[in-house]
């Protein structure tokens, strides 16, 4: 794929997710993607779907023995940097991705690591040794396809997996402004899926 321009820097707010099999290399793609995009002076964001239990806190800190004594909230705060945690109750929904995008700082681009089954425009990542079946014959959200393997039938760019250069072009021109993924999120014209199937 020849090079592309770049997105001009502070223009809309983009989003693609980054999506496949746990074991494809969904992760390591991304940590390479966000050191060249952010090379390339684009500021990158991201959004991650973890297992229902996961926790950032660490036993013995401030922070966890505050959550633990019935903190609602706790803020984190340095010179360098802050966090927040929100402890949900039991009968409380897991945040929706529309609500955890607007969230987000204003950037130029957020990469949204899971959330596969949702309606927002996606690359996938496909690793063979996986053994496991593609998604993008199922998933008409599904634009593009990073993988170790061709698809000849595929009616979407095959990028190689190991061309980050090559996949940061197409996640650049393939990203969508984020009011527009928000409209598909909750079943616009763009998009019939219904947000609070998560995956």
């Amino acid at each position: 794929m020849g090079a592309l321009s770049t997105p001009v820097r502070g223009a809309r707010m983009k989003v693609l997710g980054i999506v496949g099999w746990s074991g494809a290399g969904k992760t390591t793609l991304i940590v390479k993607l966000i050191s060249v995009i952010t090379a390339r002076g684009l500021r990158v964001s991201t959004v991650k779907h973890a297992h229902h239990d996961f926790d950032l806190d660490q036993p013995g800190k401030d922070s966890f023995v505050h959550r633990k004594a019935g903190a609602r909230e706790v803020i984190v705060s340095s010179a360098r940097r802050f966090a927040l945690i929100h402890e949900l109750d039991e009968d409380e929904s897991e945040m929706s991705l529309s609500a955890l995008l607007a969230r987000l700082s204003p950037c130029d681009l957020v990469l949204v690591e899971g959330f596969k089954r949702l309606s927002h425009p996606k690359l996938e990542v496909f690793r063979a040794a996986n053994g496991r079946e593609a998604l993008h014959p199922c998933d008409p959200c599904i634009v593009a396809i990073a993988s170790d393997r061709e698809f000849p039938q595929a009616q979407i760019p095959v990028v190689p997996l190991d061309h980050i250069a090559a996949i940061c072009d197409l996640i650049l021109a393939k990203a969508v402004p984020i009011d527009e993924v928000v409209e598909r999120l909750s079943g616009g014209p763009h998009g019939a899926r219904v947000e609070k199937r998560i995956s």
